[in-house]
């Protein structure tokens, strides 16, 4: 048997490979889990570098950019993490450092150790309840997170706005989920952060609600998308090519029609016809106008749209079994030629 690393975030003892994800409640490990099977098939055991510790390691792979000290050669990088969020992702002397970066980033499609990759999800087509047997009319499932002001393509804050024009223009329209909502949201600056202080303590003390249409936290997203007409399906940040991440497809696995905002490449990937596209309209109550315009026929459609998109090979290029294809080839490509 041979060994190769794995570093994630913190991540120890296996819990990259854990059956439950502890870290983050809706990224389960069954892509990491896969990963591990295929290249045990192949002789190679994959682990968090402290179950490999005194081990030789044959290559390490890095989940996101992290600090590269003493990681030998081989090494390869999966970037699949929002640049904004993880900035080594996109930086071009980084990505150079490693034998292989897999990432659905095409802007760096020149470099000649880029594999493209999309985000990975367990595509799958199940009967989903109809239009009539939806209650909730539009939510959206996120967290309570937020970029310091003046960020580019911001959508975070986008969902922001769709949050406080359904409190104030129809309330009974909308619900919120996700994590974080009881709380105000985020501060960066000092007069921001003690005025969510003060606010953070009425709602406390006194059951003042930050969020009013906040519904609760939720552990299976696809039981709320069942139960939900619309949901309001922004990305982090809009117009980066490929990142079309797990949220659209959530949608789709409850049957449930999306309104899209992020990649701008999306259209390219998945029809335009499986989703509303948000940079069709002006405004929140343009696209609320809209979704009350769509009868029960015109819903019926999108569903078997989006039924269609996930039974043909174009969805199979998001599946977790051809993410862990690309990545295990490669590696395993790159061991052969260097023997």
């Amino acid at each position: 048997m041979r060994f190769a690393n794995y570093y994630q975030q913190d991540r120890i003892k296996n819990d990259s490979f854990a059956e439950v994800d502890r870290h983050h409640t809706y990224n389960p490990t069954f892509t990491n889990r896969l990963l591990r099977l295929e290249f045990l098939k192949h002789g190679i055991e994959l682990n968090n570098p402290d179950v490999n510790e005194g081990r030789p390691i044959v290559f390490s792979i890095l989940h996101d950019g992290q600090a590269l000290e003493q990681i030998a050669n081989p090494k390869y990088l999966i970037a699949t993490e929002n640049p904004y969020i993880c900035p080594r992702n996109q930086d071009r002397s980084y990505l150079l450092q490693f034998d292989g970066v897999f990432t659905w980033n095409t802007n760096f499609a020149d470099l000649p150790n880029i594999s493209h990759l999309f985000i990975p999800n367990q595509i799958r087509c199940q009967p989903t309840p109809a239009f009539s047997e939806r209650p909730i009319f539009s939510c959206i499932i996120n967290a309570n997170k937020a970029f310091p002001k003046g960020l580019k393509n911001d959508l975070y804050r986008e969902r922001l706005e769709v949050i406080r024009w359904y409190e104030k223009n129809a309330p009974a329209a909308f619900s919120l989920y996700g994590l974080g909502w009881n709380k105000p949201a985020p501060a960066f600056s000092a007069p921001e952060k003690v005025t969510r202080r003060f606010m953070r303590l009425a709602s406390q003390l006194f059951g003042y609600r930050p969020f009013p249409s906040y519904a609760g936290e939720v552990v299976d997203k696809e039981s709320i998308y069942r139960k939900t007409k619309f949901a309001y399906c922004y990305e982090n940040v809009a117009n980066l090519p490929d990142y079309i991440s797990e949220k659209i497809f959530d949608c789709f696995f409850g049957g449930c029609v999306p309104i899209y905002w992020g990649s701008h490449t999306i259209d390219e990937h998945i029809p335009q016809s499986c989703f509303i596209d948000r940079r069709n309209f002006k405004n929140t109550a343009e696209v609320h106008r809209y979704l009350l315009s769509i009868d029960e026929q015109q819903y019926a459609q999108y569903q078997e749209n989006i039924r269609q998109f996930l039974m043909s090979p174009k969805a199979m290029e998001f599946d977790t079994t051809t993410y862990v294809s690309t990545i295990v080839t490669r590696i395993l490509g790159d061991l052969r030629h260097d023997q």
